[in-house]
């Protein structure tokens, strides 16, 4: 982890690994304190404030959570008083997706040599993301809580003379995406809906959806942004985004138009320039998420994440690449 100034008065910790749970988060130093996502333990979520620290040495008043997902929102516990703002569908939303215990029991599982071997056998995706995650993530002690103040299309703040806007964008990435703009400083804090030199994954939405949001940014005009995943950036990662997912959604259209199913359409699609962002083979999530609108299927269907972890792997596998979330 690393603090990187942003602007002013806007900066953000980020999780170099890149890779799944390795989540940013952000600061904007006036009006009591603003910090934006909490990490995914509460051991990094403490690194995270010791780095906050430095600059905002108080406890910040408040805390926004920019969806629901679990490294995004694990840390909240740890922010005691702070008043948490986000969407309204958020708290629901929690429930349902961010239940740390699904993650605990998986990371005590694979830590045990007969769970391990039995769960390799069945589920060899499930079993190498729990590996993955053991390396970095330590679920223990962590409980959900909910944010406080909620919204529905969008919410500013006044910090000492300074406007943030909170955006409600979703669902793109999950139901409950909101960006965070600071006009006066250009500067955009957009959660997952924006991954940086990482292959995005969408829960739930639609491409159309995602493809205005990521042009909202845009308009924005903003000189930096920091993304849910990945290193800063400006416009430049906003448009390589969008660029990656055409050009899946156009692949994953031939591959369904030829009936291929989505698991043989992501083995065959080439990466392309794609292939040097982390866990490439997370392209079988963004096959599917396409075939899923070709089908008409509605765009909050679930997902069973053992297949999709599987499903992964065996991307990776079939183009001889290492196995990453």
């Amino acid at each position: 982890m690393k603090l990187q100034q942003v602007s002013e008065n806007c900066f953000a910790v980020l999780n170099e690994k890149n890779r799944v749970c390795d989540a940013n988060s952000g600061l904007i130093n006036r009006g009591g304190g603003v910090v934006i996502d909490t990490q995914s333990d509460l051991s990094h979520a403490r690194q995270m404030m010791e780095m906050f620290g430095k600059v905002w040495p108080a406890m910040p008043k408040r805390v926004i959570n920019t969806h629901e997902d679990g490294d995004h929102v694990w840390g909240n516990q740890l922010f005691e008083g702070a008043e948490i703002i986000a969407h309204r569908s958020v708290p629901e939303r929690m429930k349902q997706v961010a239940d740390p215990e699904e993650t605990q029991k998986l990371l005590h599982g694979v830590e045990r040599f007969l769970t391990r071997l039995v769960l390799k056998a069945l589920h060899p995706g499930v079993a190498a993301m729990g590996e993955q995650l053991r390396e970095d993530y330590d679920l223990d002690g962590v409980e959900l809580v909910m944010p406080t103040t909620l919204f529905d299309t969008r919410y500013e703040l006044d910090l000492d003379g300074t406007e943030v806007h909170l955006i409600y964008v979703g669902p793109c990435h999950q139901v409950g995406d909101t960006i965070i703009h600071v006009p006066k400083e250009r500067v955009v804090f957009a959660g997952d809906v924006l991954f940086r030199q990482c292959t995005p994954m969408g829960w739930v939405g639609s491409y159309e959806k995602w493809f205005r949001c990521l042009d909202l940014i845009v308009q924005l005009n903003p000189e930096v942004i920091v993304p849910g995943h990945g290193p800063l950036c400006g416009i430049e990662g906003v448009t390589e985004m969008k660029a990656y997912l055409q050009y899946v959604r156009e692949a994953s259209k031939k591959s369904f138009d030829a009936g291929l199913p989505s698991l043989d359409a992501a083995k065959r699609i080439e990466f392309g320039p794609y292939g040097e962002w982390r866990a490439p083979a997370r392209l079988y999530m963004n096959v599917e998420r396409a075939y899923r609108e070709f089908r008409n299927d509605p765009p909050d269907a679930p997902w069973d994440h053992a297949t999709v972890f599987d499903a992964v792997y065996k991307v990776a596998k079939a183009k001889g690449i290492e196995v990453e979330y």
